[in-house]
């Protein structure tokens, strides 16, 4: 982070480079019904710190497009895009002509036949279209729009029509100085600015609490505000953003809400409405919402991984809706487990999480080798994607096993890679690729292969698997196939399913206590016997209790919650969870 910069280039810190001629083919797989955050792409080698020599994948800032039916997602220097019919497959595609610079932050939006799309920029820019996403052909529909003042922008853009009123408008920021702007554009002259722009959000983190920086919003610097979208409900315009910075577990999205596109806007006291502190992945902020075939509505988020560097991000997505009063909100609770893809639209917040429970959580691992006593293999098991194991060579047959201590129902496993000490830059090299087998094994002496990829050259560091159909098993091996790294490196290798056994019993004595600084509150339970963790739930109301913080049941059973509102009263529950499933929720403390 540069920490005291005016204007933070958040998303994207690079100059021109050349873009990857790569196109990843559509997967040989059976279809899919679940996914697990993070997402499952070839997230392409960023080349921002290549003066550096720091090597790494990464994704941000995700823009997805609901156009006729099909779904497309932008996001930070990727050198193209991806089309799912799913939500699950994404199949990468490189465009026929890009900005002048690799894309950052992007715009896109879809009206009618076709799907616009735009760049972050303070510089004067085109928009570009296409009727043919996808195939890759993009055309220039303006040339560029008229400069702003200096610093000004627009930096991190969002491109919204409105229906009704038959108008275009974009909201922009990315800033620790500046707010979030927005202004019409006019559709009669190639959509460049209609009339002046004007300033909607700006954070107050004197009585917002999530929109204080740092770990747990435990810093005094100045917080930043970028990624604005819009969202017409009802009626009613939700002015998104996020914040208060996004190398740290709390980057949320907030909302302000309007009945005109150009506001005034009203903050939501019910802020954050995607919020995820806690877990494997953390942080959710800078995405977008849009809505599926289904009519359901999803919020993209922005994921911490930083072991290469600050931004090293990937991208999740969460169910997303509003409630009877026309709160907005993102349902977190073990958003980076197994979810169910929609087939119909849902009526409930919790409906598509699968129970699929995590079984190996710091559970005793063995390797064929490790390349020195820091990078051991039992890092595989700790939900951690900052720690990892690295094998001695990258090889074929180098291997990893956990066991789960007991036989269990195994229905998924996602396996996260690493680029340690990688030395790649351009991801359309003919070696970037990642196969991989996965056996299952009742005793850890004879093997039954489960899973195996090494027929398919497809990038996958963030590799999702759900099995076509459950199996028995105490332990699970990994063996590597390939790697395009010099390094064996792998964070995480997350089995999921369910232990076969009694759920854990609610968390007793839950105290939740106000801080003289109404921002803050203090929570405390009782731990509960073969518990792996808790979910701390809360919000405005004993019915909306949307907001969640996992804690792993080896952390201290009190946490301070950082993320009120000043002058909002709010109401507290918690539940446990472990591999045979998760606890009734437990009595709702509240109104303080």
């Amino acid at each position: 982070m540069k920490k005291y910069l005016g204007i933070l280039f958040i998303s994207c810190l690079g100059a021109t480079a050349q873009l990857p001629q790569y196109n990843i083919p559509e997967a040989n797989a059976t279809k899919k019904k679940t996914y697990c955050n993070p997402m499952d792409i070839n997230y392409q080698y960023n080349w921002e710190q290549v003066n550096d020599n720091i090597s790494y994948r990464s994704g941000a800032d995700p823009v997805v497009i609901n156009h006729k039916g099909e779904y497309y997602l932008f996001h930070t220097i990727q050198g193209g895009y991806w089309h799912s019919k799913d939500l699950s497959d994404w199949r990468y595609i490189k465009p026929s002509r890009w900005p002048m610079e690799d894309m950052c932050a992007p715009a896109a939006w879809s009206k009618d036949d076709t799907l616009f799309l735009f760049q972050s920029t303070f510089q004067q820019r085109p928009i570009f279209y296409t009727t043919q996403p996808k195939t890759g052909q993009l055309e220039f529909y303006n040339r560029w729009l008229p400069q702003l003042p200096k610093d000004i922008g627009p930096w991190d853009p969002a491109l919204f029509y409105d229906e009704d009123l038959k108008e275009w408008y974009m909201y922009w920021g990315s800033s620790n100085t500046y707010p979030l702007f927005g202004a019409q554009l006019d559709k009669d002259k190639k959509l460049t600015y209609k009339g002046d722009y004007k300033p909607f959000v700006y954070l107050d983190p004197v009585n917002h609490g999530w929109e204080r920086f740092g770990q747990d919003h435990k810093s005094d610097i100045t917080p930043f505000t970028e990624g604005a979208w819009m969202t017409k409900h009802n009626g009613k315009y939700y002015l998104q953003y996020g914040a208060p910075g996004t190398e740290y577990n709390v980057y949320a999205n907030g909302t302000y809400v309007g009945d005109h596109p150009l506001g005034p806007f009203k903050y939501a006291p019910y802020n954050p409405i995607s919020y995820k502190p806690g877990g494997f992945m953390q942080g959710m902020g800078h995405g977008c919402t849009f809505k599926d075939n289904y009519g359901n509505y999803w919020n993209m988020g922005t994921p911490w991984i930083a072991v290469n560097w600050n931004f090293e991000r990937r991208i999740e997505m969460v169910p997303t809706a509003f409630d009877k009063d026309g709160q907005m909100f993102a349902n977190t609770r073990f958003a980076d487990f197994p979810y169910r893809l929609p087939t119909k639209k849902w009526t409930n917040k919790d409906e598509l999480f699968t129970g699929w429970m995590l079984l190996s959580y710091k559970k005793p691992t063995k390797s064929s080798s490790q390349k020195e006593d820091k990078f051991s293999s039992n890092l595989v098991t700790d939900e951690n994607p900052r720690t990892f194991w690295v094998a001695k060579t990258n090889k074929t047959n180098e291997w990893l096993s956990i066991d789960l201590e007991k036989v269990c129902t195994v229905n998924a496993l996602q396996i996260n890679y690493t680029d340690y000490k990688s030395d790649i830059y351009d991801s359309a090299l003919p070696k970037v690729y990642i196969q991989y087998r996965i056996y299952s094994s009742l005793d850890g002496k004879t093997w039954t292969k489960i899973e195996d990829n090494s027929n398919e050259k497809r990038d996958r560091p963030n590799a999702y698997i759900e099995l076509p159909k459950a199996v028995k098993a105490r332990y699970i091996k990994f063996e590597n196939v390939h790697v395009p790294m010099p390094n064996l490196a792998v964070s995480d290798i997350r089995v999921f399913g369910n232990g076969g056994e009694k759920a854990p019993e609610t968390p007793k004595n839950l105290e939740a206590k106000r801080d003289t600084d109404e921002r803050n509150a203090f929570i405390k339970w009782e731990k509960v016997d073969g518990a792996v963790g808790y979910n701390i739930l809360w919000g405005i109301a004993p019915d909306k209790l949307y907001q969640t913080y996992q804690i792993w049941a080896d952390e201290p059973s009190e946490k301070e919650i950082r993320a009120l509102n000043v002058g909002v009263k709010y109401y507290f529950a918690i539940e446990s969870f472990n591999e045979n499933g998760v606890s009734k929720v437990s009595e709702i403390k509240g109104g303080i």
